[in-house]
């Protein structure tokens, strides 16, 4: 097991090269002595979210992507034990926490395949830090929406990211940028054939019929 990362610094307020890249949460403590620590991870509750601060610009929270090897093992086992290509669990991966198990999105999302506490908690992990654990709980979620979405890939990826709702009222990938970079950039990196992408829309007919195709919807 790995343990929570914790990155204590000694700063100085307004020091330069402290800007925070988009996407992970930054909370900052004093304690007693003086030192100020900050973390992405908090597990004290006198720690308080910084302004401003969102991730890591710097590197100086991120894992490198060379960690990918750390988990490659766990990535073929856990995809394999529930039929997912191992690729795209990779590439969601590398989208969604650039290999740092101990990320914290500003949503709260948290770990490897940054899970929604909720959502974590409807797949019985316990413990989202914990890589094979948030690893398998991602993996079984991802499975979950492939089914869903009956072997589409960007619209399960969509639906990872944005939401099953989302996907369900625009009948395809939302028209929201990020969700739809998002794919793309998943579906480049190899997470499916390598194919260009292609929207598909879904269909639910007054029969409860549900039809599947590339033509958009028209809206009365």
């Amino acid at each position: 097991m790995i343990s929570r990362l914790f990155i204590t610094l000694l700063l100085t307020i307004g020091a330069p090269g402290l800007a925070l890249a988009a996407g992970e949460a930054a909370f900052r403590l004093t304690d007693e002595d003086g030192v100020t620590h900050i973390t992405n991870a908090p597990t004290d509750s006198r720690y308080r979210a910084v302004p401003g601060m969102s991730g890591t610009a710097r590197g100086w929270l991120r894992m490198p992507e060379s960690a990918r090897g750390l988990y490659g093992q766990e990535i073929k086992e856990i995809s394999a034990r529930h039929g997912v290509n191992p690729g795209l669990v990779e590439a969601v991966i590398r989208a969604e926490s650039a290999f740092n198990p101990w990320a914290v999105s500003r949503k709260g999302a948290r770990g490897l395949m940054q899970l929604m506490p909720q959502t974590a908690s409807a797949l019985g992990v316990r413990n989202s830090f914990d890589p094979r654990e948030n690893i398998d709980g991602g993996v079984r979620h991802l499975r979950y929406l492939i089914d869903r979405y009956p072997g589409n890939v960007p619209l399960a990826l969509a639906a990872y990211n944005a939401g099953e709702n989302a996907v369900d009222y625009y009948r395809g990938i939302p028209p929201y940028p990020e969700t739809q970079q998002y794919v793309q950039r998943i579906l480049g990196w190899g997470g499916s054939s390598g194919r260009p992408l292609q929207i598909i829309y879904r269909y639910t007919g007054p029969d409860g019929t549900v039809t599947y195709s590339n033509i958009p919807p028209t809206r009365r």
